[in-house]
């Protein structure tokens, strides 16, 4: 048996170095997916701050974009609101332009009018100062006619009595 112990010794090494060579191999396995999975857990982390900090840029542009939203929302509104105003403006103002034109052809006619009265009142006019330079010059060759008389009559009247005219 003091034969056998060596031997049984010497397997027990034997076995001691396979199953620690098992261990160390697969402690060594472990210890790479360890070190693998680490690594996929920091590039994982560092994916998701990334994308975390995607998304916070994503909410922030989110939020720029429903501020410009609504205020393009407000703005068209107000633009509405413009539009309308400027289209019953508009329409006011075709309609004052409408009653403009008649109210022009109206004037027109009216001028046209009194044309044609001061043409007639300008013929008669000329007409009356023609009569009245006609009355004008009878007058003056009856006037003239007249003091022809009187002087007529005055020389008879020195001459019948005797004085000497002058």
């Amino acid at each position: 048996m003091n034969r056998r112990l060596p031997l049984l010794n010497f397997l027990g090494v034997l076995i001691l170095v396979a199953l620690s060579a098992f261990q160390w191999h697969t402690n060594r396995n472990l210890n790479l997916d360890t070190n693998a999975l680490e690594k996929m857990r920091q590039q994982q982390a560092a994916r998701l701050a990334e994308q975390d900090k995607t998304l916070q840029g994503q909410a922030a542009d989110l939020d720029t974009f429903r501020a410009q939203l609504e205020r393009t929302h407000a703005e068209l509104k107000e633009v509405r609101t413009n539009n309308t105003a400027q289209e019953q403006q508009l329409v006011q103002l075709s309609r004052d332009n409408e009653t403009l034109k008649s109210n022009v052809v109206e004037w027109s006619a009216a001028v046209k009018a009194r044309d044609e009265r001061l043409s007639e009142a300008n013929e008669s006019i000329t007409t009356l100062s023609a009569r009245a330079n006609e009355a004008v010059e009878k007058y003056n060759q009856l006037v003239t006619d007249y003091n022809e008389v009187v002087r007529q009559l005055n020389e008879a009247r020195a001459a019948s009595s005797g004085k000497p005219t002058s």
